[in-house]
């Protein structure tokens, strides 16, 4: 037995958490309901490769099956692939065989994206004409920095200047000497987290939330801590600062991760009133504020959003704005950066060294670029998804009169509360007719949000029409037994 199969196991009681409500309608093939709910969970990356799995009495027991159910349940996903088992050792995840060499691209591979309705992945297309001029011109802007060493743990200057002109413009004074270039948003957050927070350590954490910035948490080896949205008067959902507050008070977190602008999943936004009282409370109790502003540039109601840290101190320490590229331009470019005092960007870009020696050059130059071009950019962007989010919310309610989604103010996605909990299912059985989805339990803790479905209107209004007609079908034949589809996990975005 190797180090991974003795480090890495889940216990029953856990599991049947994470399983959550797994069981079919009226009862019937337990078995098979287990298996997939299983399968899921390893295709969807919520269950890691090489977890030992619990024994079958243990895990019949916790979820009140005989252990018949649960030993023919692991049986099929041995002779899928999904699991591996030793006699008298156990049963460990892993992913099935893949495909032979001659196959073709892999089910969810980019080479076949044209076959697949991808959404999973809340992202846009780049700006083609104006990221091609950005590249060109970035390629002549290299030409001076070629003569140095072409390391720089904190970005290049011309961006961290371009982003600090940014922030200056939205409300909020900023020297480029408060900006850190990361590789991302989200490696911007495990920058964060890095410095801010160890194994054992609470954050406190929005439920639902965005996945990888769970994961961020989970692997620093901190401890999440949810505190729910509540429901708004609109059917969407809102940020209740008293709860908040409480949980603030009672859990005593080192830092919060919160995303105030169009939050991922339900697209909430935060109001200036609470944006204040949330600084405040960070000023009173030191609590460090992580904020993710990577979908602030999407307002698409006329909204003007004042970030969060312009509600304080413009040099504090305690709030430390995430922002991105890749939803305001493009994924692939994978350039972030972090917003915060002088003083906290050098213990981030001291704690980097350690990791990378700074990000790729001519990316930088792009971005920079592009940032000249941003309003132009950001206004076609705007256009272009109020007519697919109200577009989507009519398909909705022609086509799942039952499915109640809220209309969020900005952001890529809806948040759609499908009546009952089938997410993980319908994720499952979407697959069969080559759509990808993200499972609502993806955006919590435990199993949570299996009624929900984050859905993006990021596809072109063809292409969502062909992609809601399959997961039309997907959603009638749910009670449909059907073949098991298998894939390699599926990443968040």
């Amino acid at each position: 037995m190797d180090r991974a199969d003795i480090e890495r196991r889940i216990g029953a009681r856990s599991f049947a958490r994470l399983l959550g409500d797994w069981r079919p309608p009226g009862g019937k093939g337990l078995a098979d309901a287990l298996a997939d709910r299983i399968r899921l969970l390893v295709l969807d990356g919520r269950l890691p490769l090489q977890t030992r799995l619990p024994a079958e009495r243990e895990l019949a027991a916790a979820i009140a099956v005989s252990r018949t159910t649960v030993a023919t349940a692991y049986e099929a996903l041995r002779s899928e692939g999904v699991l591996r088992s030793r006699r008298g050792a156990g049963s460990w995840t892993q992913l099935p065989a893949g495909p032979p060499d001659d196959a073709g691209p892999a089910p969810f591979s980019p080479l076949g994206d044209n076959a697949l309705y991808d959404l999973a992945h809340a992202a846009l297309p780049a700006p083609s004409a104006a990221l091609r001029t950005a590249a060109a011109a970035a390629v002549r802007d290299l030409d001076i920095l070629m003569a140095g060493h072409g390391y720089d743990l904190s970005g290049q200057p011309a961006l961290r200047a371009a982003i600090a002109d940014r922030y200056t413009a939205r409300g909020l004074p900023t020297t480029p000497d408060q900006v850190l270039v990361t590789a991302g948003g989200v490696h911007g957050i495990h920058l964060a987290l890095m410095v801010l927070a160890g194994p054992g350590d609470r954050v406190l954490v929005e439920h639902p939330t965005y996945p990888n910035a769970l994961g961020a948490v989970t692997t620093r080896g901190a401890r999440p801590v949810p505190v729910p949205m509540a429901p708004a008067g609109d059917g969407g959902s809102r940020w209740d600062l008293d709860l908040l507050t409480s949980a603030v008070r009672d859990a005593a977190p080192r830092l919060a991760y919160l995303m105030p602008d169009f939050q991922n999943p339900t697209g909430a936004l935060l109001d200036d009133a609470d944006r204040a009282r949330l600084v405040e409370l960070a000023r009173r109790t030191g609590t460090t504020l992580l904020i993710d502003e990577t979908l602030i540039d999407l307002a698409l109601d006329g909204q003007t959003v004042v970030p969060v840290a312009a509600h304080g101190a413009a040099d504090s320490p305690l709030v430390l704005s995430i922002g991105s590229a890749s939803k305001t331009f493009w994924g692939g470019l994978r350039i972030g950066w972090i917003r915060t005092s002088a003083a906290m960007v050098r213990r981030l870009a001291a704690a980097r060294a350690g990791v990378d020696l700074g990000g790729p050059v001519l990316e930088q130059l792009t971005v920079a670029r592009l940032m000249a071009e941003h309003d132009s950019v950001v206004t076609s962007r705007r256009r272009e998804l109020v007519a697919a989010r109200d577009h989507l919310l009519g398909r909705i309610a022609r086509t799942f009169p039952g499915w109640l989604p809220s209309r969020p103010g900005g952001g890529l996605s809806l948040w759609v509360d499908l009546g009952r909990p089938e997410s993980s299912r319908l994720t499952s059985a979407a697959r069969r007719h080559d759509v990808l989805l993200a499972a609502g339990p993806r955006f919590g803790l435990d199993g949570a949000f299996e009624r929900y479905l984050r859905l993006p209107y990021t596809l072109r209004q063809d292409r969502m029409d062909e992609a809601l007609d399959r997961l039309a079908a997907a959603w009638a034949g749910l009670d449909r037994p059907g073949p098991a589809v298998e894939s390699e996990p599926v990443a968040v975005a």
